[in-house]
């Protein structure tokens, strides 16, 4: 459908904001047709990085203390050196004036549409975000007064947003494009085209690319490309272009609520005056932590192994039924249901049946204004247990076909 004509969006989502609440009531007194596994919240569950407890220990004194809203000189340096290695940046990133710490890449992700309105001061302003979508774009929408227009990111066009069908208007008007790569749920990865085309429309139409790259470190074969690796290709200009990541995915550490932005130095001079007197600071005891966890790579290749281990079994356990394969990033599987009825009647076949809960694709996107919903057709899986309880997993929901020996077999091959 024509993206302009998307239903207009002033106020929080409900579809997006009660996803699990939705879901609940689905399954509500329906008991599980075994014991229950629940692949439902993309929560990581692998070990915590050993340096963590000790790194906190030795900073507890800073605990008493406010933390600058700037982060401290050593996060925003390490922060700079290791954009700089993961995206080949050549000294692009100054800590000084390109880098700020977040309370975890969502508040930031949040905050960050109020100061584009501002900055931008368009009539009728939009905000553009893939759908489906992460719920804190759309409320970051609705509270900055701007329209959200959902752009269906569907397997036709590599469940990105097809960018060249974008209506001149609506970019004339656009304040923000949220854009997640690797994307969540589809695990879909933009190539460096995608990103240099998108920087160019933020630049002709005067908006800004609110890049989040949080699943960037969790891939199969190939680091994903930045926006910042792109910006650096376009000559080095980082206008127009704001980079989140965290230590959520990448090093297990949702708790620590330790995340980062990066990029248009402008941008992130006004929003700094902002969020100094809005937004939560990070514990500088947290930002030692995050200091150690940008040091350290062996973490990161371990934590990425085990998931391309869950990766493999669901390929050779979904693969013959659904004919699934791997997507390049994340650690979300996005399964074609279709021949199952669609995602909300295979969420509750396999609650009843085989006692695994997972999450409807309609839940996580936009219902349009002519009645689709890009995720319609699929559930969404988080593969964030351990290899053995994902493996029993995978084998039930293949038993959803009535496939339990192929899968059975599947099984132990992926254990070989």
């Amino acid at each position: 459908m024509n993206p302009a004509k998307a239903a207009p969006s002033r106020r929080a989502d409900p579809e997006s904001a009660t996803a699990f609440q939705r879901l609940n009531t689905l399954l509500d007194g329906l008991e599980p047709g075994q014991d229950p596994i629940v692949l439902t919240v993309g929560e990581p569950r692998h070990a915590l990085p050993s340096f963590v407890g000790p790194v906190i220990s030795a900073n507890l004194d800073d605990f008493r203390r406010y933390p600058p809203i700037r982060g401290t000189d050593e996060f925003r340096k390490t922060v700079a050196d290791w954009l700089d290695r993961r995206y080949r940046l050549g000294g692009l990133i100054d800590p000084d004036r390109h880098v700020l710490p977040l309370n975890g890449s969502r508040e930031g992700l949040f905050y960050a549409a109020f100061t584009a309105a501002d900055m931008l001061a368009k009539d009728n302003p939009a905000i553009l975000l893939p759908n489906p979508y992460y719920h804190p774009y759309s409320l970051g929408a609705a509270k900055s007064g701007a329209e959200a227009v959902y752009l269906d990111a569907r397997e036709a066009s590599g469940f990105l947003p097809d960018l060249d069908a974008l209506d001149a208007g609506l970019l004339d008007r656009t304040i923000a494009f949220y854009f997640a790569s690797p994307a969540n749920p589809q695990g879909a990865v933009a190539p460096l085209d995608y990103w240099c085309k998108l920087i160019g429309l933020a630049r002709k139409h005067r908006f800004y690319v609110f890049a989040d790259e949080c699943y960037s470190e969790i891939y199969r074969d190939t680091p994903p490309p930045g926006v910042l690796q792109a910006a650096r290709g376009m000559g080095g200009d980082l206008s127009n272009i704001v980079a989140f990541n965290s230590l959520s995915k990448r090093s297990n550490l949702a708790g620590l609520r330790c995340g980062i932005a990066a990029g248009d130095a402008d941008f992130i001079a006004q929003w700094t005056t902002l969020r100094n007197s809005a937004a939560p600071q990070v514990p500088m005891p947290n930002q030692a932590v995050a200091v150690a966890a940008f040091s350290d790579e062996r973490h990161v290749e371990e934590n990425r192994r085990l998931y391309n281990a869950k990766f493999e079994a669901a390929e050779t356990i979904l693969g013959p039924t659904f004919g699934y394969k791997k997507p390049e990033g994340g650690f979300f599987v996005w399964l074609d249901v279709s021949r199952f009825g669609g995602g909300v009647e295979a969420a509750k076949r396999l609650w009843l049946e085989q006692g695994v809960k997972v999450v409807p694709g309609a839940y996580l996107a936009r219902t349009q204004s002519d009645g689709s919903n890009p995720g319609t057709n699929f559930i969404r899986l988080a593969m964030v247990e351990d290899i053995d309880t994902t493996r029993r997993a995978l084998v039930r929901i293949a038993a959803l076909a009535g496939t339990v020996a192929g899968a059975t077999g599947a099984q132990g091959a992926a254990e070989g």
